[in-house]
């Protein structure tokens, strides 16, 4: 993992301040928005997003982060790329971004009562510059679940197509029964650490 401390800011004139935001999330979007930062252009990067075997959830977000850099700054030479990775882990074990009511339903039978770990990796690929990476983990706590709130939430459809099967900034905070670090992070991009990242690459935010 590498760092932007001690690094050079990079040119203003090497990415003419133009930032490509490698996801589609509108969640990731709308958080950069409250950052005051409005990505020039979206495009989501188009690679296997299946863990490796025996691949820790760590390790995981990390390549991905930086495959999903490094697939779209290809594609936008001169412009920086901000790609951005979540992991939802119980122990060592990766959850699936819940694709339907099934995996959705199941995500929530294990996380209920229990603790887990969002981890979410992110990736600035500049100009000239080697891919950097920051990762950031919050615990979250889950209060134990009845049935009823299950089954109610898999109907909602609200946990389709998120990593873990629910969205926090939904339905799914009333689950909640502690946090322990990033907010923004469970919803999918720490704000406070991809400012940090962007300004080490010379982006003004």
């Amino acid at each position: 993992m590498t760092s932007p401390r001690g690094v050079s800011p990079i040119a203003s004139n090497d990415s003419n301040g133009r930032l490509v935001l490698a996801s589609e999330s509108p969640r990731r979007k709308a958080l950069l928005a409250q950052a005051g930062v409005a990505p020039d252009e979206i495009h989501a990067a188009a690679i296997d997003e299946s863990p490796l075997k025996g691949e820790l959830p760590r390790e995981h977000a990390l390549r991905l982060a930086a495959e999903k850099a490094r697939a779209v700054a290809v594609k936008h030479p001169g412009m920086l790329v901000l790609a951005a990775d979540t992991v939802v882990a119980c122990g060592r074990r990766i959850l699936p971004k819940a694709e339907d009511a099934e995996a959705v339903s199941a995500c929530l039978k294990l996380l209920s009562g229990r603790q887990h770990r969002v981890l979410t990796a992110i990736a600035v690929a500049a100009p000239g510059e080697k891919i950097r990476t920051r990762i950031v983990v919050t615990a979250v706590v889950f209060r134990r679940l009845t049935e009823t709130e299950i089954e109610t939430y898999v109907q909602s459809r609200e946990g389709e197509g998120k990593a873990g099967g629910y969205a926090i900034q939904g339905r799914a905070e009333m689950f909640v029964r502690r946090i322990n670090g990033s907010y923004s992070n469970v919803v999918g991009l720490p704000l406070a650490e991809t400012v940090a990242l962007l300004r080490g690459c010379g982006f003004g935010c």
